[in-house]
C-alpha cells in the first residue's frame, strides 16, 4: 500500500495525502542505506532510508522498523530522508522537531496549530500568560540537543519563556539578550535554524526580556 501511495505525483500530495503517508510509514519497514547521517542541502544532517528493498542488502545497510528509527533519531537530533534517489525530490524530508514530536505526542505534524496566525507582538498594555516550558512541550533531551547546537553556534546560556495573549496559543520566545542582542537582520535566520529542532506546528520568536517575567536557560 505504501509503495502505490507514493506514486501520486507531487501536484497530488496534500494534507491528506500527507496524513495517510505518516501512517503508512509509522507502520513500515525501512532500509537505511547507511548507518552515517549525511548532510542536507539544508546543511542538517539526516539518516538516508529507501520504502522499497530486497532481503539481499550491502553490509553497510540495515533493515529496521521505522518505530526503531524515529526513535534512535530523536536521542541524536537526526532528521530522516525518505527515497533520496528519487527525482526530482526525495518522498519526505522529516525534520529533527518532526521525528520527536511523533515520539511524544504520535504526531509528526498538528495542522490546527500549523495554520494558526504566528504574529507575535508585544506592548505595555498587552495582558500576557507566562512560564516555563514543561517536560512535555519540551522534553529533557530535546532541550539538551537544541542547547549543545547553541553552543557550538557560541550561543551560551540562552533562555526561553513560554508566552501566551489568549491563554490558548503559546509561543517559545528566545531571548535576544541571551543570544547577544544580534541585528533584526539575523532574527529569520536564528528562528529558522531553531525551527529545525522543534515540530512545525510551533510558534517560535525572538523578543527582548525588558518588562517580562523571568526568562529560564534552555
Amino acid at each position: 500500500m505504501l509503495a502505490e501511495h507514493l506514486k501520486t505525483s507531487e501536484e497530488n500530495r496534500n494534507q491528506k495525502w500527507e496524513e495517510l503517508f505518516f501512517k503508512m510509514i509509522s507502520e513500515s519497514s525501512l532500509k537505511i542505506m547507511s548507518e552515517d547521517p549525511q548532510q542536507g542541502p539544508d546543511g542538517w544532517p539526516y539518516l538516508m532510508t529507501e520504502t522499497q528493498f530486497t532481503l539481499d542488502i550491502a553490509p553497510d545497510e540495515k533493515i529496521d522498523t521505522s518505530q526503531k528509527i524515529f526513535h534512535w533519531l530523536s536521542t541524536r537530533g537526526i532528521g530522516l530522508v525518505v527515497n533520496p534517489r528519487r527525482t526530482p525530490y526525495p518522498d519526505f524530508v522529516f525534520s529533527y522537531g518532526m521525528i520527536w514530536s511523533f515520539r511524544e505526542t504520535g504526531y509528526f505534524i498538528k495542522y490546527n496549530d500549523l495554520n494558526r496566525s504566528s504574529s507575535f507582538e508585544l506592548n505595555s498594555n498587552t495582558p500576557i500568560t507566562s512560564g516555563a516550558p514543561t517536560s512535555e512541550y519540551l522534553p529533557d533531551y530535546v532541550k539538551e540537543i537544541l542547547r549543545n547546537f547553541l553552543i557550538d553556534q557560541g550561543v551560551f546560556g540562552a533562555r526561553v519563556l513560554m508566552i501566551s495573549t489568549d491563554k490558548v496559543h503559546y509561543d517559545l520566545c528566545f531571548s535576544l539578550e541571551s543570544f547577544g542582542n544580534p541585528p533584526e537582520v539575523e532574527h529569520a535566520g536564528i528562528l529558522e535554524a531553531i525551527a529545525w529542532f522543534l515540530p512545525p506546528h510551533y510558534s517560535v520568536a525572538l523578543v527582548s526580556e525588558t518588562g517580562l517575567p523571568t526568562f529560564v536557560e534552555v
